[in-house]
């Protein structure tokens, strides 16, 4: 984690954890992926992903984004699943993500794009905006992902009243 972590980020390296998961590509077949979150969210994050085994989701990608060089706009626009990554809030200098914090995931970022009245993020996920076309591996109200995070008590950006991230859940909901 040379280019997710350094020194300064709100949480210090003891406190994140390296988690290894089973998902169901693109192609329909079972990969391994890895996510760092907080050593508190763990367990939230292997119960919400066997769920999405169980209920085979699919998930295009899932790695670090240290492979990404900590960049996020390159981690979304592959379409990377990813948590933890030592970032401010888009546009808020300052802020830190709870991303930063090792209490976020985002999931198929491409596919479920942030929106907002003047932006889209990832730009390349802006033919997914439209949430009334379902995709594969995207994310809806009475679907799988949202189900499985309800269950362990995260948020959905999904249901923010300012802008919507269809990709983001997090242990605070924001």
């Amino acid at each position: 984690m040379a280019a997710s972590w350094r020194e300064g980020c709100p949480v210090p390296l003891s406190q994140l954890r390296l988690i290894t998961l089973s998902y169901w590509n693109y192609d329909n077949r079972v990969s391994t992926g890895e996510l760092v979150m907080h050593a508190d969210h763990t367990s939230q994050m292997e119960t919400v992903f066997e769920a999405l085994y169980d209920a085979r989701f699919p998930i295009q990608r899932m790695e670090l984004v240290d492979n990404f060089a900590a960049d996020d706009n390159l981690s979304m626009a592959a379409n990377n699943t990813s948590g933890f990554n030592c970032r401010e809030v888009d546009g808020s200098p300052g802020v830190w993500s709870n991303h930063a914090f090792g209490a976020a995931v985002d999931i198929n970022p491409l596919v479920n794009p942030y929106v907002t009245t003047s932006r889209i993020l990832p730009p390349e996920g802006a033919i997914f905006a439209d949430r009334s076309v379902e995709v594969l591996g995207g994310i809806y109200p009475d679907g799988p992902v949202v189900a499985a995070f309800d269950a362990v008590g995260w948020g959905w950006g999904g249901r923010w009243r300012s802008g919507k991230d269809w990709q983001h859940f997090s242990a605070s909901g924001g």
